[in-house]
């Protein structure tokens, strides 16, 4: 009898061994797929967008997470907040290795979108999402090849490289921006001299972005405000709405340090245009 219970207990401690390791393993794959969830391109005939050959990705963020996409197999990683979901995944073809014209368009998203990583020797196109605000939002974006151009890195994507062209023309901006602001004449066309940096900013931003929707709401802004100047009308509460979409534009814009320059120093010209007008106002008032 002793014997027979000691080999029922070495049974029973056998089986709870291996049901601990089922367990563990279970939960352990659990973790991953809250975690990672990954999908097959469905393709589609017809080609890319543009003309060449495309995937669209389409996904619902909730704080941020990376779409790694190798071939035609997405991975959806969450990085934070609450758990990614796929919505689309279309694709004309597999990504092939070493695409030619490989290029990155955001198409539609509220927060930000950014390459962080190219398909290089193998590896995965990666793309970085972060959704600021509160609750999940959607975010759609297109990786194509095949056609004119090629990919077109952001500032403050991995491996951004401003081109030689750039670089001079951005001097040669730089140059008369500086003899604008020589001298006190430009305190009567500052908003005008404002305009020309959003401008210039608009034709160097990648299009089709929430870097873009920025821009053009600051530029809305700047219209009214305008409008109500040309009529002799200050307005402190329109100057305050342009002041705070230009902080908006620092803040979430991915911008190059001149750029950001450029912008800050607008934004310090317009408070002083304000302290401006607030003294005059209580002069006339006394």
């Amino acid at each position: 009898m002793p014997a027979r219970d000691g080999r029922k207990s070495a049974i029973l401690e056998g089986m709870k061994k291996a049901f601990l390791v089922v367990l563990t393993g279970a939960v352990a794959i659990g973790t991953l797929t809250a975690q990672e969830m990954e999908r097959r391109a469905r393709v589609v005939r017809g080609g890319g967008p543009n003309g060449g050959e495309g995937c669209t990705v389409d996904v619902i963020v909730d704080g941020a997470a990376d779409v790694e996409i190798r071939g035609d197999s997405a991975m959806l990683k969450n990085l934070s907040g609450g758990p990614p979901q796929f919505r689309q995944f279309d694709c004309s073809r597999p990504i092939p290795m070493n695409a030619p014209g490989l290029r990155f368009n955001p198409v539609d998203g509220r927060g930000h979108m950014a390459v962080i990583r190219t398909p290089r020797d193998g590896g995965p196109f990666v793309v970085r999402i972060d959704d600021p605000q509160g609750g999940a939002g959607e975010y759609r974006f297109e990786i194509i090849w095949g056609s004119e151009g090629g990919y077109r890195p952001e500032p403050g994507d991995r491996g951004y490289v401003q081109s030689r062209d750039s670089d001079r023309d951005h001097d040669q901006y730089e140059r008369e921006r500086q003899q604008f602001f020589q001298g006190e004449q430009w305190r009567t066309t500052l908003f005008q001299r404002i305009r020309e940096d959003l401008e210039h900013l608009q034709r160097t931003t990648f299009p089709f972005s929430g870097d873009q929707s920025r821009l053009a709401g600051t530029i809305v802004e700047l219209n009214e405000l305008q409008g109500k100047l040309a009529q002799g009308r200050y307005d402190d509460h329109e100057l305050r709405d342009v002041m705070e979409s230009l902080t908006q534009l620092l803040q979430y814009n991915r911008l190059s340090g001149r750029d950001r320059d450029v912008l800050t120093d607008d934004l310090n010209r317009m408070r002083e245009y304000r302290d401006q007008q607030e003294r005059r106002g209580d002069d006339r008032r006394r």
